[in-house]
């Protein structure tokens, strides 16, 4: 089935649906990367997008590739490397579709640079819930096209992207700075960020004396390779090395295996007997979606609070605040560090008086995986999402939210999203991002 009779096929359906008046949802091939929410019930009319999952064509003179928006970056970088090419950004888990890194903001160790994934995008194309097919970019539609980012597909269905590629080497070779004071530590970061010398920047902090500056360039050579697929554990290693060389589509998914560290929370899965034996059906960030989305039920049955999976972003110049209450008052490791610069400025999608609050377009994600949150008396998602508002960050949407609709339209754009939103889904068929994200 060529793509246009893929659109055309979407298209009619989301028309006979769209005539009952009832919700539209969209089920692809791979799992959703949001965090399983036990307090979110969805009750809406599904149609099938998995098809949508073909890389349609890759400009080697030009550098760009157009393809279809359920593409998983595993499957896209297989495809781009094989010409020395990969994508600017390529978020660390094997299932994120590139459509989805659109619509949640991804970003990666090359973002303090060129920024996330959807600022290396050309175009996009989406249906409207009208079923209109429409097209948008930087000079035809700049507001759809700057708003579908970070919209959670509220605004219209992404189906194809063209996008920017960047030159790729077979291997990355990893140089990992460990230091005990975190001033010195981040002073040493931002000059790595300012300077550009290494490709990949990110760290690692494991504990409030133990920070690891990660540095990644492409190589053409390497005189040996580690494998963190199965048996080996990425982040541990940082601890442990001070340089390693990895194949370059292994280097992005990196913390695939473990999905970061959330693997250490099954018991034993860390040793290497157990991986060995139980890896291939536990380890990996679409088997423990899968295995967290089964167990949400019971957390919503037992009221358990799932575990704090959030990643935060605090602007740079306010992030050494942020760490000493983090370190203080949160107190969780490994923390996950990626420097991220907006190239254009704060995005549109953020209300213009929260971005004066920042004050700046260059952040630092701040990623926590897995701290335990079932204490009575502190809710440590709550928490997180307060001190982030109080430092003029924004925290992403893909776990639980705790927002007021005040508060809410303090940190977001909703007089841009509703003005588009009146253009692709008046009747309101793929909720709002309030309803879908937060209530």
């Amino acid at each position: 089935m060529t793509h246009e009779e893929k659109i055309k096929s979407i298209a009619e359906q989301i028309k006979v649906k769209a005539a009952a008046g009832k919700p539209l949802a969209f089920v692809k091939k791979s799992v959703p990367h949001v965090v399983p929410n036990s307090g979110r019930v969805e009750v809406n009319e599904k149609i099938y997008i998995g098809d949508l999952d073909q890389v349609i064509k890759i400009d080697a003179i030009n550098k760009t590739c157009t393809a279809e928006s359920g593409v998983t970056f595993y499957d896209l970088v297989k495809k781009t490397l094989s010409l020395g090419l990969v994508p600017f950004v390529v978020p660390e888990l094997k299932g994120i579709t590139i459509g989805g890194a659109v619509s949640g903001c991804s970003i990666e160790a090359m973002s303090y640079k060129y920024g996330g994934f959807h600022d290396s995008c050309l175009a996009y194309e989406v249906i409207s819930a009208n079923g209109e097919v429409l097209t948008c970019s930087r000079e035809k539609d700049p507001e759809l096209f700057n708003m579908i980012h970070g919209s959670y597909g509220t605004l219209a269905l992404v189906t194809k992207l063209k996008f920017k590629l960047y030159p790729a080497k077979p291997f990355v070779k990893m140089t990992y700075k460990k230091f005990s004071d975190f001033d010195i530590f981040y002073k040493y970061l931002l000059e790595r960020c300012e300077r550009a010398d290494y490709e990949f920047v990110d760290a690692i902090i494991h504990g409030t004396n133990s920070f690891v500056a990660c540095l990644g360039n492409m190589v053409d050579t390497a005189p040996y390779t580690s494998n963190y697929e199965w048996i080996n554990i990425f982040y541990k290693s940082t601890l442990t090395r001070d340089e390693d060389y990895i194949k370059t589509d292994q280097y992005f998914f990196r913390y695939d295996a473990d999905c970061h560290w959330l693997a250490k929370a099954l018991p034993l899965m860390e040793t290497k007997l157990s991986r060995l034996f139980f890896g291939k059906i536990v380890l990996g960030s679409t088997n423990m979606i899968k295995w967290a989305k089964r167990l949400a039920g019971i957390f919503r049955k037992t009221k358990l609070r799932t575990e704090v999976v959030v990643d935060v972003f605090i602007p740079s110049k306010k992030f050494p605040d942020f760490w000493r209450w983090y370190a203080r008052d949160f107190n969780f490791f490994p923390l996950w560090i990626v420097p991220y610069k907006m190239p254009q400025g704060m995005y549109p999608w953020v209300n213009p008086s929260h971005a004066k609050k920042a004050g700046e377009n260059f952040i630092i994600d701040a990623a926590i995986y897995g701290k335990p949150n079932n204490d009575p008396k502190i809710d440590y998602s709550e928490m997180m999402e307060q001190k982030v508002y109080e430092l003029g960050g924004v925290k992403t949407l893909i776990s639980r939210n705790h927002y007021t609709k005040e508060r809410f339209a303090e940190i977001y754009n909703l007089e841009l999203y509703n003005r588009i939103k009146q253009k692709t889904d008046p009747r309101n068929l793929f909720g709002t991002i309030y309803e879908r994200m937060v209530r």
